[in-house]
């Protein structure tokens, strides 16, 4: 028969506790961890999304050899939202906001220093409608910075008061029809949970 000295069984016992012990707590670690895993996966997987139901269309007009006015700005759906421009010689153009934008974006990389102390036609689209339509979005910061400094002079693209005033109010109901939802793009399967088999999200 084996003998097992008293010192050696009160030893072995410790060593139990202490091992048990060392295990909870990494056990409890490990679902902390978890938890703060899932909630920075949800971050990763997941954005907001602002839309509009309303956009704008611009009507400019070629008033003098290279000097432009905005008559009017109306409330259109979003994909009808452009500047038609019309020139002297009778003949007009439909500009899309992307048009707009690239005809704004060549004005500031040529012409920074001047930007908005004309009355070319990049102007009218800054300071008018396309210009607020570019300046929603989240990347166009910078269109935002050129309007707001150049703010004095913004009812001066328009051809008379009232038609500042009106295009004010047609800025006024996009900004109404603005809707941002959560949008998650984590894949329809989920992610597969510990030990292998999937897991849905839990507090804690």
């Amino acid at each position: 028969m084996t003998q097992i000295r008293k010192g050696s069984f009160i030893k072995s016992v410790k060593d139990i506790s202490i091992g048990g012990a060392l295990a909870i707590a990494l056990l409890s670690g490990i679902s902390l961890g978890s938890c703060s895993s899932n909630e920075e996966d949800e971050a990763a997987y997941s954005y907001e999304e602002t839309t509009f139901t309303k956009g704008i269309r611009s009507h400019i007009k070629e008033v003098k050899p290279g000097e432009f006015k905005i008559i009017s700005e109306d409330n259109v759906p979003p994909d009808s939202s452009g500047a038609v421009v019309t020139y002297l010689d009778g003949h007009s153009d439909n500009l899309s906001p992307e048009a707009a934008k690239a005809l704004i974006d060549e004005e500031i990389r040529t012409n920074q220093s001047s930007v908005g102390h004309h009355s070319g036609l990049s102007t009218m689209l800054l300071y008018g409608g396309m210009g607020y339509l570019l300046g929603r979005n989240n990347n166009n910061g910078y269109i935002n910075n050129y309007r707001n400094s150049g703010g004095a002079n913004a009812s001066g693209v328009y051809s008379n008061p009232a038609a500042y005033q009106k295009s004010q109010n047609t800025f006024r109901q996009v900004d109404a029809s603005r809707t941002t939802r959560t949008v998650n793009t984590r894949p329809s399967g989920g992610r597969k949970g510990f030990f292998g088999r999937s897991s849905s999200r839990s507090g804690g």
